[in-house]
């Protein structure tokens, strides 16, 4: 058995033939570039069952070679892969089922007959690669990095469907995984890259099944004892995981839901940057949060236009593909996510920040969320009867706040040593939905619409959760 590690990175033709000859690459190049087709039959039985318990298994053809290999499905976060990987070289390009025995078969599936498994979809993409070579420094000094870099362009087909295929891989054949993160960082300075959490297998099972994609990464387990910095670390990989996993199904198919959930998880990972004081210094922030503001400039008015069943609903609806399909071929997008996959890699966060952020990175979750659910209700403008209308664009300068607060109660309200702590974060919720309401309303409709502003603030004041946080 090996284990894979390995970065995948969406891009077009023009893009592949550009790394070819990149700088970057050319330098570290051991060898001439080589290519030739790989042509890679998928097996399973008719009810899907090894897809249902995580793996994959293909025999492919490479050249004269047949490779029959069995991949488990391992977590991938902004492209960044690890899996179990066992390869075997038979005679004939022919499944044998000998092969799949105790050693590597799933306990998930030891009663299945393996005599019901049969292709199911083949990738035919050529592949043109070579083996990288250079060195970096470590802690430990100098350290050699081997990279192969693959550029496959072809397609999935299941049945009548296809999906094209035209993407960079990198997987590392000697050194630590941070380091194909750092060289992706660097050719996504000079071309469009999209981090691409989809394998080539679950590709094939998505044109049988569009919710075969799994959207969701396995949830962090809290604890009482987790620390700030676990908290940093875990809730950061979750929200990165799932925004890039709803672009690449958005991409894919371009529902609605999935630009506003996308959207949603973008927002919480910005407003993630702003709630843990020094712990997470402005400075290790600052070159994330800006891209991420700018997109969301780009998405959130979509989605606040695109609730409204009418022509203006619907207009914003249809131009949000064009508008994602613009921010996915920029530079930007691809400097962003993989910058972040490497920033959560080396827990940057954690270099050069002063001692008070180390103190405040190891207290415990509880200690930690009721002093910074705490901050943030009590310097929160919420309507108040004796307002007036004026002051509307004062309780809506308090979005970034309730922002934050939607991110720290959707998260760890479990914690919150308050009464009824999920009545509390549906009323912020209710306060937040009726102020992202009031640009967008008629002019008669405003009246009405600031007389529940400030019902929704007094009942958030007559919450016991908010006078104990007010105390």
């Amino acid at each position: 058995m090996a284990k894979e590690t390995e970065i995948k990175l969406r891009t077009t033709p023009e893009t592949l033939e550009a790394l070819r000859a990149h700088p970057l690459l050319e330098a570290r190049r051991q060898g001439e570039w080589q290519s030739g087709p790989l042509l890679n039959q998928y097996y399973d039985t008719p009810e899907r069952d090894l897809s249902g318990a995580k793996v994959a298994l293909r025999m492919r053809r490479d050249g004269d070679r047949a490779i029959q290999t069995l991949k488990s499905r391992g977590q991938s976060v902004s492209g960044l892969s690890e899996r179990n990987e066992f390869d075997w070289y038979p005679d004939k390009p022919e499944l044998d089922v000998s092969l799949l025995d105790d050693s590597c078969w799933p306990q998930a599936l030891a009663d299945l007959d393996k005599s019901l498994l049969q292709p199911i979809f083949t990738t035919d993409f050529q592949r043109t690669k070579v083996l990288l070579r250079w060195e970096r420094e470590s802690a430990d000094g100098m350290e050699v990095v081997e990279v192969e870099a693959a550029l496959d362009l072809g397609k999935v087909v299941a049945q009548e469907r296809e999906e094209i295929i035209c993407e960079l891989e990198l997987e590392v054949r000697q050194g630590p995984a941070v380091a194909v993160l750092e060289l992706a960082l660097e050719l996504a300075g000079d071309l469009p890259l999209m981090p691409c959490d989809i394998s080539k297998a679950e590709r094939g099972y998505r044109l049988f099944d569009q919710a075969s994609y799994d959207l969701r990464l396995q949830s962090p387990q809290w604890t009482a004892e987790s620390t700030v910095d676990e908290v940093i670390a875990g809730s950061t990989r979750q929200l990165l995981g799932q925004s890039q996993r709803l672009a690449e199904q958005y991409r894919y198919s371009q529902q609605w839901r999935l630009f506003r959930d996308m959207t949603t998880h973008l927002a919480a990972l910005r407003a993630s940057f702003g709630v843990f004081d020094l712990a997470l210094p402005k400075s290790s922030a600052q070159q994330f949060t800006r891209p991420l503001d700018s997109l969301l400039e780009r998405f959130r008015p979509l989605v606040l236009a695109g609730w409204a069943d009418d022509d203006s609903g619907r207009s914003a609806r249809d131009q949000a593909p064009d508008v994602y399909a613009g921010a996915v071929n920029e530079l930007a997008w691809g400097q962003l996510f993989i910058g972040l996959a490497l920033w959560l890699e080396q827990a940057a966060w954690q270099h050069n920040r002063p001692p008070k952020g180390d103190r405040i990175g190891a207290l415990p979750l509880p200690h930690w969320l009721l002093a910074a659910v705490a901050k943030e209700i009590q310097e929160l403008r919420v309507p108040h009867h004796n307002d007036p209308d004026g002051a509307v664009s004062q309780w809506q300068d308090q979005q970034p706040r309730l922002g934050r607060l939607y991110y720290l109660l959707s998260q760890f309200r479990q914690f919150l040593p308050v009464p009824e702590p999920d009545r509390l974060f549906g009323e912020l919720n209710k306060l937040q939905a009726l102020l992202e309401q009031y640009p967008s309303i008629d002019d008669e409709q405003r009246p009405l619409l600031l007389d529940a502003l400030r019902k929704q603030g007094q009942r958030l004041r007559k919450l016991n959760a908010w006078r104990e946080l007010n105390a």
